[in-house]
């Protein structure tokens, strides 16, 4: 599996290490830039907060039923390990 290259990797030398330290207790470490755009953020987290309600009370019961039927069989349906 590869690496995530998104996470910020932490120095491996002691001395940048050390130096990291010195700069977080001085309080000079330099403010962190996440790369995301504020505005996309804000319209995926509205989205992720109203799409499960959204997406419930636009199924009909026999689709609801006909989802969880098929999620309750992929469950029980997986080997377990002896």
């Amino acid at each position: 599996m590869p690496d995530r290259s998104r996470k910020r990797q932490n120095p491996s030398d002691v001395n940048q290490i050390a130096a990291r330290i010195i700069d977080a207790v001085a309080g000079e470490l330099p403010a962190e830039d996440s790369g995301k755009n504020p505005a996309a953020v804000a319209l995926g987290k509205l989205g992720g907060l109203k799409g499960g309600k959204a997406r419930a009370a636009k199924l009909s019961g026999r689709r609801r039923k006909s989802i969880a039927k098929k999620a309750a069989e992929a469950r029980w349906s997986k080997k377990r390990p002896k």
